[in-house]
């Protein structure tokens, strides 16, 4: 992305490293204030309705809102979390990491405006993430359930089925926050995408060229009667050195047709 590439090189220096510890470190504190009964479960959640009404901090509050599940899962959320994120962080630089994530915040808090009374959470942006690490990293292997052997494509490919089916099944709030989850990273992998569909249209555009050719150059068909060797396997089949062209012609026809001038 240019667009991208210009602000690094203008305000990449800003940029904050190792963004994906300090917001599981946010994390954490919240999950322990939630977990102590020091803080309510909404206190980091985001809606237009009350950002509207005068809590204009929900803004910073909600990249740090923890997962809401049993210690164990959460702790593994955050695990892969640390990992997907710092894999993108490596081959992306931190900047560039940094600006998708602000850029899927954003889209969010925009996105809410539209279900202003429904509190959002940061969820479909952790999704986000899994969707540009498994795009650019597709055969990396996890262990589902410390066991099982998957590449994460498969993981991804079920995610974007679940999106699907709930823009299909679910309300006008989850429809909304999957599109958010979906715009961002579209907007950062829409030329990658295009690239893709573009190969994969040459490809088979030559694939296909390649099979006409083939058919072409192997089917021997009669000009008098139609039959071809695929009909009549078992025909012989010889070009006529008196007509003006290419004619083929079986064995009944080849001494009786008419020469072609």
């Amino acid at each position: 992305m240019k667009f991208i590439d210009r602000l690094e090189r203008k305000i990449g220096r800003y940029a904050v490293p190792n963004l994906t510890i300090y917001l599981i470190a946010g994390q954490s504190f919240f999950y322990l204030m939630y977990m102590t009964g020091k803080l309510d479960r909404m206190a980091t959640y985001f809606s237009a309705e009350l950002f509207l009404s005068g809590e204009w901090w929900r803004i910073f509050t909600i990249p740090f809102d923890p997962p809401q599940s049993s210690l164990i899962f959460t702790l593994i959320a955050w695990y892969f979390f640390y990992m997907l994120g710092s894999t993108l962080e490596e081959h992306w630089g931190a900047f560039r990491y940094n600006a998708y994530l602000v850029l899927g915040c954003l889209i969010t808090f925009a996105s809410s405006f539209l279900i202003p009374a429904y509190p959002v959470s940061n969820a479909f942006l952790a999704g986000s993430v899994f969707l540009a690490f498994a795009t650019l990293f597709p055969e990396f292997q996890i262990l589902l359930f410390f066991v099982l052997p998957v590449r994460i494509k498969w993981l991804a490919l079920l995610t974007w089925l679940g999106y699907a089916y709930q823009c299909i099944i679910g309300g006008w709030p989850s429809r909304v926050m999957v599109l958010a989850a979906i715009a961002n990273y579209l907007i950062f992998f829409a030329n990658d995408i295009y690239l893709n569909l573009r190969h994969g249209k040459r490809q088979l555009t030559k694939k296909v060229g390649g099979l006409q050719f083939r058919e072409k150059e192997l089917v021997h068909k009669c000009t008098t009667c139609g039959i071809t060797e695929k009909t009549h396997p078992d025909m012989d089949f010889r070009y006529c050195p008196k007509c003006n062209g290419q004619y083929g012609y079986c064995r009944d026809h080849i001494f009786s047709h008419e020469h072609k001038k």
